[in-house]
């Protein structure tokens, strides 16, 4: 039986209709390198999308591989309840160097779902223990993602993963999101004044009294189709929520540490958030680990005699893991010590050139938006009219398996085709996966439209 067989026969894969998988098999892969990983058939393929946007510094790096193995021969796990460990700790002074300026203490739990659920909880308990009980739900913005626990799901927007749980989820408020390639006051995400953000005024206006906290994609709703929008609507919500004692929690699972040309989405607006939320890109994709970082203030609403009932009973098995931390260590290290940052932007210049070189008068491809290394392509059936493709034809699905086929990894986001690789991809390795995702792309546009 061959290896495609016994994970059909036992594994359900995630967001995937296994059906699919009957013209579909899985992709047995053996190891990876760089940019690139290898199935066992010595077929290799560009991972243009970071393995679900984690893989921040390329797959076996040597420096975060060391450092992994150096600490597996010292500590694999201790509980993090009464303990600590070299590692942690070192951890959260390298970080509290580089987040944006008063964020100083730390929530350790082990995926990004969970550093969600942790910052909700945090900001609702906050508020009761500080004198306002009444301060119980939650905004979001529409086509906003925030992960797939029940807490998360409440505070998503995305149908496809939150519809059917309705009954199960928090109530929660909306705010119409920006939505800068369609935008309704005809402007233009660079030169506007963010005229959409009346929408964020009139909801907290409404709800503000009973809110507790508003949790944003700073600058980039990743799973809405690369959506970017700029720095002056997140400066905006800032002083909103500051006017209203709303707490800010900032999502940055995807777009930290150097996702956005910056070390994190946050520092565009020069703003600080009162939780963030880290996960991915923090251990290079090397192990699974997610931290909420607050501020003093709202650490110290916590802080009192036991038996007085203020602690934070929020934990995780893994919480600290030392091998988490070592590989987080590591990133820190490559990040600091390489210049990975200023690498990154000369390729994301790059990559802006050679994307409008190839698709920007391409009659299909609607936009190219671009945030620090991240590139995205909106594919329309009009360009004039911006008409999106019917969703039964599933073009972005059929584009990423032709482009498989040439060894690009696309993974596209409905009919959105994007690159969201690791930060030190070289040019080669960019021309490359950009003839293949035009190859693929032209193929299947040519089908559809003799159909």
């Amino acid at each position: 039986m061959s290896l495609e067989e016994r994970d059909l026969k036992y594994v359900w894969h995630p967001c995937s209709q296994m059906k699919d998988y009957e013209d579909m098999p899985p992709i047995p892969i053996e190891r990876g390198k760089g940019v690139y990983l290898y199935d066992i058939y010595g077929k290799e393929y560009i991972d243009i999308v970071s393995s679900w946007w984690c893989n921040l510094l390329g797959h076996c790096n040597p420096v975060i591989t060391e450092s992994i193995k150096n600490q597996l021969d010292k500590l694999e796990h201790v509980i993090f309840a009464n303990f600590t460990h070299e590692g942690a700790v070192t951890l959260c002074e390298e970080l509290v160097q580089v987040l944006p300026k008063g964020l100083t203490k730390f929530n350790f739990s082990d995926n990004g779902s969970a550093a969600v659920e942790c910052a909700l909880k945090m900001a609702f308990q906050y508020h009761y223990q500080t004198g306002k009980p009444e301060k119980i739900r939650f905004m979001y913005l529409s086509d906003g993602y925030h992960g797939e626990t029940m807490g998360a799901l409440s505070v998503g927007a995305m149908d496809l993963y939150a519809k059917i749980y309705k009954p199960m989820l928090m109530d929660t408020i909306q705010i119409e999101a920006p939505d800068c390639y369609r935008c309704p006051h005809g402007k233009n995400r660079k030169t506007c004044q963010c005229q959409c953000f009346i929408k964020a005024e009139k909801m907290f206006e409404e709800y503000a009294k009973e809110t507790a906290g508003i949790i944003v994609e700073p600058l980039l709703q990743g799973s809405a189709g690369m959506r970017i929008y700029p720095p002056l609507y997140l400066k905006k919500l800032r002083s909103l929520c500051d006017e209203y004692d709303v707490l800010l929690i900032a999502d940055e699972i995807a777009t930290g540490f150097g996702r956005t040309g910056k070390m994190f989405a946050c520092d565009h607006a020069e703003i600080t958030p009162d939780l963030m939320c880290l996960s991915k890109g923090l251990t290079g994709g090397y192990m699974p680990m997610s931290l909420t970082v607050t501020t003093e203030k709202i650490y110290h609403a916590f802080y009192a005699d036991y038996n007085e009932g203020k602690a934070f009973m929020h934990s995780h098995t893994y919480s600290g893991n030392p091998l988490g931390c070592s590989a987080a260590l590591g990133v820190l290290k490559v990040l600091k010590e390489e210049n990975i940052l200023q690498i990154a932007q000369k390729n994301a210049d790059y990559l802006s050139k050679r994307m409008n070189e190839e698709f920007g008068n391409h009659k299909n491809v609607g936009e190219i938006r671009s945030i620090g290394l991240i590139h995205a392509m909106e594919l329309v059936e009009d360009k004039g009219s911006k008409k999106p493709f019917d969703s039964g034809l599933r073009v972005g699905y059929q584009v990423y398996k032709e482009a498989l086929k040439d060894g690009l990894i696309l993974r596209p986001l409905g009919n959105v085709l994007y690159f969201n690789p690791p930060l030190t991809i070289t040019p080669q390795e960019l021309d490359k996966a950009i003839g293949i995702a035009k190859k693929a792309m032209d193929t299947c546009l040519t089908l559809i439209e003799k159909n």
